[in-house]
């Protein structure tokens, strides 16, 4: 009796280890390119993921009730879920330092202690060079995708310059415009299809943008104090709007419109390159 016991604890635990292998086997593989190694990167690229995103976030306040890096994590989870439905996209690491207005005397977000600004000649060097890097190793399209509108000439300046230089050459630098349209007017109409008014949408750390956050990084929104809290203003760093009745499920809705559409964007530019 006592071996039958043995065997069959030995028979469980055989089974356990074959069920969490066949689970390791089941996740997709990484899209994030701080993840491999350089061998496996050039793996990837040579069986044709040619398209690589560099998201680009922030470091700003959004209020009392959203932490400081909202544009950081929500332009890395929304570029994951971007690569994984173009399917041979790679996504670089998030820029986090960018434009956020004067420092001295401060004006902006950097009226904010903890908000983070460069100026806009630093932070165009740093994609150009950025992308200019990826394109050596191989990749042919270089997406640049701003989660924060402060900064989308930047962008479009640096998409310039990228594409005069690499003209008559497989490599193509975009910017789509769908990226940061669907998150700002095209989720905004969207919630008011929903029944929510302007005065509660907003334009920033109101009820949108704490709703996309709730969605993507529900940690860093301070969803218990603002339960009980009164509504904020210009002066708390909330503008616009009230993002009392923020919630998951409504940013989600934004969450899915900004992937849907960056990705049909995407297609299309690299298509018609």
């Amino acid at each position: 009796m006592r071996k039958f016991l043995l065997n069959h604890r030995k028979l469980l635990g055989l089974a356990l280890l074959l069920m969490l292998a066949q689970a390791a086997c089941a996740q997709p593989p990484t899209v994030q390119l701080q993840e491999l190694t350089w061998t496996e990167l050039r793996a990837r690229i040579d069986a044709g993921s040619t398209t690589v995103i560099i998201p680009i976030g922030g470091t700003e306040q959004s209020g009392p009730y959203i932490a400081l890096g909202k544009h950081n994590a929500r332009a890395a989870a929304l570029a994951e879920r971007i690569a994984r439905a173009l399917g041979n996209a790679l996504v670089a690491p998030v820029v986090t330092y960018v434009p956020e207005g004067s420092i001295a005397p401060p004006s902006g977000h950097m009226r904010f202690p903890g908000t983070i600004s460069v100026p806009d000649a630093a932070f165009e060097q740093v994609l150009a060079s950025a992308a200019e890097s990826l394109a050596a190793h191989g990749f042919r399209h270089v997406v640049l995708l701003g989660d924060h509108g402060g900064y989308q000439r930047d962008l479009r300046r640096v998409v310039d310059r990228l594409n005069q230089h690499w003209a008559g050459s497989p490599k193509r630098a975009f910017a789509p415009p769908a990226y940061y349209a669907a998150s700002s007017t095209g989720y905004a109409a969207l919630l008011r299809r929903h029944g929510y008014r302007d005065d509660e949408i907003g334009s920033h750390a109101a009820l949108a943008d704490t709703s996309l956050q709730l969605a993507v990084a529900p940690s860093m929104v301070r969803a218990d104090t603002l339960r009980h809290a009164s509504a904020p203003g210009a002066a708390d760093g909330v503008y616009g709007g009230d993002p009392r009745r923020a919630t998951a499920a409504l940013g989600q809705l934004g969450v899915d419109l900004i992937v849907a559409q960056t990705v049909e964007a995407i297609r299309k530019d690299v298509a018609g390159h």
